[in-house]
C-alpha cells in the first residue's frame, strides 16, 4: 500500500491494526494507495452481492465512505478527527462478478471540511457508481 510520508503515526497504526476497519475487512477491501488528495482501493464482488446477484448498492457506499473517511483523516492531521456529515451515491451500472476499483479524489480540502468524490469502476474501467462524501474536521477530544 502506498502511503504519504508525513502520515500521522497514530493514524498509521490504526490502519495497520484494523486494515481500515472491521466492515471493510469483512467485505474484502484492499487499500492500494492512500492520501488526502487521491486514494485507490479495490473490492471483490463475490461476498458483497444482493439477493438478485449483483453488487449491493450499499457495498458501493461502504467502499466510497471508507476511502473518503481515511482520505479526510489524513488531511485532518495529528490530533484531529474526520467525521462524515454527508454522503450520496448515484449507481449507473451493475456488476455481478469480478472486482471493482474505487478512486477517491479531493474536491475541497479545507480547515474544517473535506469533500471527496469517489468513482467505482469495473475491471474494464466502466463507471458503476459515483459517491460524494463530506467530512467535518475537528480536534480530537480527550
Amino acid at each position: 500500500m502506498k502511503l504519504p510520508d508525513n502520515l500521522d503515526p497514530e493514524l498509521y497504526q490504526r490502519l495497520v491494526d484494523t486494515n481500515g476497519g472491521e466492515l471493510t475487512t469483512k467485505m474484502g477491501v484492499e487499500y492500494l494507495e492512500l492520501s488526502a488528495e487521491h486514494s485507490v482501493a479495490r473490492m471483490p464482488v463475490e461476498g458483497n452481492r444482493q439477493v438478485v446477484g449483483i453488487l449491493h448498492g450499499g457495498a458501493h457506499v461502504v467502499l466510497g465512505e471508507s476511502l473518503g473517511s481515511i482520505s479526510s483523516a489524513i488531511h485532518a492531521g495529528p490530533g484531529r478527527v474526520a467525521m462524515g456529515i454527508e454522503i450520496n451515491a448515484t449507481h449507473s451500472r451493475s456488476i455481478s462478478e469480478g472486482w471493482v476499483v474505487a478512486t477517491c479524489d479531493a474536491l475541497v480540502l479545507g480547515r474544517t471540511l473535506a469533500t471527496h468524490e469517489i468513482v467505482v469502476r469495473d475491471e474494464e474501467g466502466r463507471r458503476l457508481s459515483t459517491v460524494r462524501m463530506t467530512n467535518i474536521l475537528r480536534d480530537r477530544q480527550g
